[in-house]
C-alpha cells in the first residue's frame, strides 16, 4: 500500500536502516510510536507531536522531552522506519 506524506522541503534525507536518527520525520509522519499512541489514542500519522525545528532544520518530537521518554521511544537511535522516501515529481 502506498502512503503519501508531506515533509518540510529542508528536512534531511531518511537515513538507512540502523543509521542514527537525523530528524527526517518520515516515521512520525506515517505512524505513531507507543508513546504517541497512548497520548493521542490513534495509530496512524502524522503524529501531532511532530514539529519542525527551523533552527536545527530537522523534525523533533514534542513528547520526547525527558530522559525516560526519549529512551522509551529510542529517540535519536538507529532508524527503524521501514518506509522509503521519494521526492515528488
Amino acid at each position: 500500500m502506498e502512503t503519501t506524506v508531506a515533509l518540510h522541503q529542508d528536512a534531511p534525507p531518511k537515513p538507512k536502516p540502523g543509521e542514527t536518527c537525523n530528524g527526517c520525520g518520515l516515521c512520525c509522519a506515517v505512524t505513531l510510536c507507543p508513546l504517541g499512541r497512548l497520548r493521542f489514542w490513534r495509530t496512524r500519522g502524522p503524529c501531532p507531536a511532530l514539529h519542525w525545528d527551523q533552527n536545527a532544520t530537522r523534525y523533533v518530537c514534542a513528547l520526547a522531552t525527558g530522559k525516560w521518554t526519549k529512551r522509551w521511544i529510542a529517540a535519536g537511535k538507529g532508524c527503524d522506519c521501514a518506509y522509503e522516501a521519494e521526492a515528488p515529481g
